[in-house]
C-alpha cells in the first residue's frame, strides 16, 4: 500500500514512518505543511534505514501532495490542526481513500495529563467530521510511545485499539498495522467508542511519569 502521513516529519509520524519503511514493502510518503521540511525529514528518514541495511526509499511533499499518492492517509498533527489538515488535503482524497487519525486532546496541570476531547466528542469523530463523505475514518496508533516506536532497536509487543465504521477501511487499517513487527491490531467497535480509546493516552503517560523504573509504556491485552 502506498501511505501518506501528514505531518510526518513529528514524533508520532516518525515513528511510524521508519517502521513501515523498515518492517514493510509499504510506501511511504512524508507529508508537512513545508515540503522543504518534509523532503528533510524523509532524507533523515533514509539515512537511518540505510545504516540498518534497509535501502528504502522514503519521499516528502506538501501534505496534499503526499495525500494524492496514497491509499491511507495518516493525520499525524496535533488535535487542533486536524481538521485545517483534513481541509487543505480533501480535494486530493480519491474514493475509498482512508483516513487514520492518532491524534488526541490532552491537558496537562501538576497532576499530569488528561483527557481534553472536542466538542465532536473525539478526536476521531472530529476527522470524521471535516472528512469528506466518501472517505472513511479510522482511529488507530493513539495509545503508542513515539520514542519507543521511532527507536527500530525497542521491541514493540503492543497493541494498538482501532475505531471505524467502515469494515473495509479497519481492515485495510489492520492490515498496516499488523505490517509493524510486534504491533497487534485489536477492533474496538466504531467511532462511536473513539472517546474510550484516547483516553487511555493520558493514562499510559500518567503511568510513565509517576514510575521511575517505566519508559514509553505501551497496553497488551492478555
Amino acid at each position: 500500500m502506498r501511505i501518506a502521513i501528514c505531518g510526518g516529519t513529528g514524533d508520532i509520524g516518525e515513528g511510524l514512518a521508519l517502521r513501515w519503511a523498515f518492517h514493510s514493502d509499504h510506501e511511504v510518503f512524508i507529508g508537512s505543511r513545508d515540503p522543504e521540511r518534509a523532503r528533510g525529514k524523509a532524507e533523515e528518514y533514509e539515512t537511518e534505514l540505510e545504516s540498518r541495511g534497509a535501502e528504502t526509499k522514503v519521499r516528502g511533499f506538501e501534505n496534499a501532495m503526499a495525500a494524492d499518492r496514497a491509499d491511507v492517509v495518516v493525520l499525524a498533527v496535533p488535535a487542533y490542526h486536524l481538521s485545517d489538515t483534513v481541509e487543505a488535503i480533501a480535494d486530493r482524497l480519491d474514493d475509498g481513500t482512508v483516513l487514520v487519525s492518532p491524534a488526541v486532546g490532552m491537558k496537562r496541570d501538576e497532576s499530569g495529563m488528561h483527557y481534553n476531547p472536542p466538542s465532536a466528542g473525539s478526536v476521531t469523530q472530529l476527522a470524521a467530521n471535516a472528512a469528506p463523505e466518501n472517505v472513511p475514518v479510522v482511529g488507530a496508533f493513539h495509545n503508542l510511545a513515539a520514542d519507543r516506536l521511532a527507536n527500530l532497536d525497542a521491541e514493540l509487543d503492543l497493541d494498538t485499539l482501532l475505531v471505524g465504521d467502515d469494515d473495509d477501511a479497519l481492515e485495510r487499517v489492520s492490515i498496516l498495522a499488523d505490517s509493524i513487527d510486534g504491533l497487534r491490531p485489536l477492533n474496538a467497535g466504531p467511532v462511536a467508542n473513539a472517546a474510550e480509546v484516547e483516553s487511555v493516552t493520558p493514562l499510559v503517560i500518567n503511568v510513565d511519569m509517576h514510575n521511575d523504573d517505566m519508559h514509553d509504556v505501551g497496553i497488551r491485552f492478555r
